[in-house]
């Protein structure tokens, strides 16, 4: 299933029930603070996260629960390293690590960690 591209706002909402796991609206909120967001506002963004295939509920009554439909790792898979890659290195991996050794943020070990983890897939 192809998941539609999250606004900053809907991407700050889902981090967040990434950590809590699951919650009702009023759980989620204090979690919003800079700016405050209102319960309404964060009522409509959980509803247009579940639209979007992100979040799943669970209802209690009159009350919803809600949990995450998509995974943090399978998020960061599909959507954040992609567009990453996509946006600011060419659609190419090897200018992505490169972009880090040469800004020093990575290691010659851990680049060889990196090799040997890829040698070790494709065997």
């Amino acid at each position: 299933m192809e998941l539609e591209k999250l606004t900053n706002k809907e991407e700050e909402v889902i981090q967040v029930l990434w950590r809590l796991q699951k919650a009702f609206i009023k759980d989620m909120l204090p979690h919003f603070t800079d700016p405050p967001l209102h319960y309404n506002t964060l009522s409509t963004i959980i509803r247009n996260l579940e639209e979007k295939g992100y979040v799943a509920h669970q209802q209690y009554g009159n009350t919803y629960e809600y949990f995450p439909a998509v995974s943090k790792e399978e998020y960061q898979n599909k959507h954040v390293l992609n567009k990453v890659v996509s946006n600011y290195f060419n659609d190419s991996y090897k200018d992505l690590v490169a972009y880090f050794a040469n800004q020093e943020k990575i290691s010659p070990d851990e680049l060889r960690e990196i090799i040997r983890m890829i040698e070790e897939k494709n065997e």
